[in-house]
């Protein structure tokens, strides 16, 4: 009974948000429409970069306001064509779609139309026949815009998509930036500017993700709201169900296994559904049985004075706990030790647009290691990887944009609003994935600042409003004494390359070094730690003995310097370790980086360096001694 007390106080104190943001999945009641592929596209090379707006590119087809090209959606426009000058464009482009909309969504006025984007970087404005139906400011979550009045005007014209994009990043946006001009005409010519970054990956820009119409009944299910918890065998689903258009409403709320059997059920808008000798949400390499996943099926049924509506939404469902103590992460009531990877959506061509082999070539990589984790570095993924996720029991550590922090003048009122903003729409997107098990609101921001106390003490507990179940950190770098926003996270996450930035070349300082760290932090603030980065650049098929920096050695040697210390503070308080990086990625051209950073321990087309059997290993050696390994343990592994 306390458990199901504690489910409703977790439950109310969530700060609830206007509208929902489901992730469009086809039923009896919607339909879906892609819109990927070829997209009409031109930049605006104007100096001002506002030519397309003084002439209203909008209001036209966009090969009559000039000379067009074809480009892929999802995708980067960066490196698609042989023109380095669109590769680092900064400003606004333009795509444009024309689609036949199915006859039936215009005629029936019971329908709603919806366009949705998956994500657009970085500022987007969306037309409709050249009419604006919303813009939106954030280049990694979702935005949409209901379109069916609009289409119905004029049923006979087509639909004509228009999406502006504009990459350029200032002192308030996330991840932040500036604009720099070049006045010296003797070294510059007239206009001449470049966009000044604090991260360490590439700017890539445009249409990231999915572009797509859906459609729902006019009363629809507009939010689905889910927390679990279990007790003994008995697990327990607190949801809350919104609705949309239809002043009253019934509505029958069915939780089916995999098997698709209905294990319990309600016909309320809320309420919590018991689940008899339930199967928890399990990590991979932690049970038999990982990502374990229900079915919560909501059927709406509401009338007006006219019309009656059907609106059928499903929602998987992984009923899963999280706690944090001084010393242990707990899911499930059982010790969970983050053995994973960071990652970025970044690969050759693409750039960060959604390309499903590379995702599914991924997630075989990180199986085949066995990882058991990964952080979202340095922004919110695909939710369509989150998806798979839930599904093989990844989990997640779930990041926001906030990359790069280090202005003063990022610190201010202006940058907090949109912060906190950001979290509410990834809060949003992503509280029902089971396999996301804590938030992270910023990667190394200059926490050491002033204003960075009253900055990560709202944005954390205004993060926590929005969703008390789950731990609440940020990714540091700053000296431990004086970071201001560390007395306000659950767990803390460190960064550190001890003999790569600090001390190159001397793998001997890294068990003194990394020691020092691990008390120091804990002595100060009595809280678990995450070593959320460490490792060293490795040019794949490079080699040297003794080994020197930028091989494969040296990247082996760093790492197992790093491990033998883990081993050690793992039995008291250190709760994982997420090596940098994954794979080798791209970065912006300088001195430091020879086509992109090298770190990953995969090459940017995935394939393994030294270092990825190294960690192959221990991973596999951890899984052994820290969870339940199946009774198979060859890789492929089935779902």
């Amino acid at each position: 009974m306390l458990r199901v007390l504690w489910l409703f106080a977790a439950f109310d104190a969530v700060l609830l948000l206007d509208t929902g943001m489901l992730f469009p999945r086809e039923s009896s009641s919607r339909e879906l429409k892609e819109l990927n592929g070829l997209w009409a596209f031109r930049a605006d090379r104007s100096p001002n970069r506002n030519q397309s707006f003084e002439k209203a590119w909008y209001k036209s087809r966009l090969a009559e306001t000039g000379p067009v090209i074809d480009m892929p959606v999802p995708a980067s426009y960066n490196d698609i064509t042989q023109d380095p000058t669109l590769r680092d464009f900064i400003g606004w482009v333009w795509y444009e779609r024309e689609v036949t909309v199915p006859a039936r969504w215009i005629t029936d006025h019971a329908i709603r139309v919806v366009l949705r984007v998956g994500s657009a970087h970085y500022y987007s404005i969306v037309w409709v026949n050249g009419v604006k139906v919303t813009e939106h400011e954030g280049g990694h979550l979702p935005f949409e815009a209901e379109i069916g009045t609009l289409l119905r005007k004029d049923p006979t014209m087509p639909c004509r998509i228009t999406i502006a994009v504009n990459n350029t990043l200032t002192l308030h946006t996330l991840p932040p930036g500036t604009i720099q001009y070049m006045t010296d005409r003797t070294r510059y010519p007239a206009g001449f500017f470049v966009q000044n970054i604090n991260f360490d990956f590439f700017n890539y820009a445009g249409i990231h993700r999915p572009v797509l119409l859906y459609t729902t009944p006019k009363a629809y299910v507009d939010d689905i709201t889910v927390i679990t918890d279990f007790l003994d065998n008995t697990g327990l689903v607190k949801y809350n169900v919104s609705v949309q258009g239809a002043a009253s409403a019934t509505m029958k709320v069915t939780l089916m296994d995999k098997g698709g059997h209905c294990v319990a059920s309600s016909s309320e808008p809320s309420g919590v559904l018991k689940v008899a000798e339930v199967k928890l949400w399990w990590p991979y390499l932690m049970h038999e049985n990982p990502g374990y996943l229900y079915s919560l099926e909501v059927r709406l049924q509401a009338a007006n004075e006219s019309s009656t509506y059907e609106d059928v939404y499903t929602l998987p469902v992984g009923i899963r706990t999280v706690d944090v103590t001084s010393t242990q992460f707990f899911i499930n009531n059982k010790p969970f030790y983050f053995h994973g990877v960071n990652k970025h959506e970044d690969a050759d061509i693409r750039g960060k647009g959604l390309d499903w082999p590379l995702i599914v070539k991924d997630f075989n990589l990180i199986k085949w290691l066995g990882a058991n984790s990964f952080r979202t570095s340095h922004y919110p993924y695909a939710e369509e990887i989150l998806q798979m996720c839930d599904r093989h029991g990844i989990v997640v550590i779930d990041e926001s944009p906030g990359v790069g922090i280090k202005d003063i003048r990022s610190f201010g009122k202006a940058s907090l609003t949109h912060h906190l903003a950001v979290m509410e729409e990834l809060v949003r997107r992503d509280k029902n994935h089971p396999s996301v098990v804590m938030w992270s609101v910023a990667n190394e921001p200059a926490a050491e600042m002033p204003p960075a106390e009253n900055y990560f003490k709202t944005l954390i507990m205004h993060t926590k409003a929005l969703d008390p179940t789950r731990p609440v950190t940020y990714i540091t770098d700053s000296n431990f004494a004086r970071d201001k926003g560390a007395p306000f996270v659950d767990v803390i996450c460190v960064n550190s390359y001890f003999s790569w930035y600090h001390d190159p070349g001397h793998v001997e300082v890294i068990p003194l070094q990394l020691n020092t760290q691990f008390e120091d932090w804990y002595g100060k603030y009595k809280k678990p730690i995450i070593q959320s980065e460490y490792g060293a650049d490795a040019v794949a098929g490079i080699h040297n003995d003794p080994p020197v920096m930028f091989t494969e050695e040296y990247q082996k040697v760093v790492l197992q310097s790093y491990h033998n210390v883990f081993d050690q503070k793992r039995k008291k308080y250190v709760i994982g370790e997420l090596i940098w990086n994954f794979a080798d990625f791209m970065t912006t051209q300088g001195l430091i980086r020879v086509v992109g950073n090298k770190k990953g321990i995969f090459t940017r087309q995935r394939q393994p360096k030294a270092a990825a059997f190294i960690l192959k290993e221990r991973y596999w050696r951890l899984a052994n001694e820290t969870g339940t390994l199946p009774l198979w343990t060859k890789y492929p592994c089935p779902l």
